[in-house]
């Protein structure tokens, strides 16, 4: 069995990992647009973003002081957990005190602070079943300057491919420099409403430069981020060739009278961390 202790332990180290540390592939994707970069102001704000990368390492700090609302991708094969949500919602709790995280989460209505990133439905767990023998967890701390400038569109079938890029571009425009770009898009293509945009968050797991598997997937991604970096919108919003690191899609199936839509902007601060646990 996996104890309730465990989990604790290794939702507060992914945490801490996840707020502290990018990952490779998007720290490489901001180097790249610092060097193919020529506009002055562009060049001076991913240099403050790569500036501020290194600082947050070397002195063991969250790199952005929006740690983000908690959101946990589990992937359960056949082991036995002892309070898996338990666990879940302690480690984030201690990663709250001991990171320290600043409380993001508070009642929708009355804005009363929780104090501790818990709270109803809060953290958000994200369960799949899979067939291995392992306890996958991935932390993906979600910073609201971009996630406000997500959407979802419940377009018509008619609408087609065209439609899909034609709606993804519109929300890049709309959010601008609010999500803080360089920017990294989810799109999520089918289901229901909810599904369309839960396809887009997931596909941001993916690494940047990762490509869907599937060809005709992979080709609508690299054309959506070519229109995207056509914008011009640039780093922080104030122009420049690097307005989006990457483009990624997720897709189900879904009703025949509908082609429900969903983007999710994450912003240049694309964080997450994983961890596998076994049964000892």
């Amino acid at each position: 069995m996996i104890s309730q202790e465990r989990v604790e332990e290794e939702i507060c180290r992914l945490y801490k990992e996840a707020v502290i540390k990018l990952p490779e592939d998007v720290k490489n994707a901001l180097e790249h647009a610092f060097e193919i970069e020529d506009d002055e102001t562009a060049l001076l704000n991913l240099k403050a973003i790569l500036d501020n990368i290194k600082a947050a390492e070397e002195m063991n700090i969250p790199l952005c002081q929006d740690t983000g609302l908690p959101i946990v991708f589990v992937k359960m094969g056949r082991v036995e957990v002892e309070n898996l949500k338990e666990g879940i919602v302690k480690g984030v709790e201690k990663a709250t005190g001991e990171v320290p995280l600043r409380p993001n989460v508070v009642d929708p209505l009355t804005r009363q602070n929780t104090g501790n990133n818990s709270g109803r439905f809060i953290p958000q767990i994200d369960l799949e079943l899979v067939d291995n023998d392992e306890l996958e967890i991935t932390i993906f701390p979600k910073g609201f300057g971009s996630e406000n400038n997500n959407a979802l569109k419940m377009a018509l079938p008619g609408e087609g491919e065209e439609g899909i890029k034609q709606f993804v571009l519109d929300t890049v425009l709309k959010a601008g420099g609010k999500p803080c770009p360089p920017i990294v898009v989810g799109v999520g293509i089918g289901g229901s409403s909810d599904m369309a945009l839960k396809l887009a968050k997931k596909a941001l797991l993916r690494k940047v430069g990762e490509h869907h598997p599937e060809e005709r997937m992979a080709h609508l991604e690299e054309e959506m981020l070519e229109m995207v970096n056509a914008t011009g919108i640039g780093p922080m919003g104030l122009g420049g060739k690097t307005t989006a690191l990457d483009v990624k899609v997720e897709y189900a199936d879904t009703h025949t009278a509908g082609l429900p839509i969903g983007v999710c902007i994450q912003c240049w601060a694309a964080r997450r961390a994983t961890g596998i646990l076994k049964t000892e």
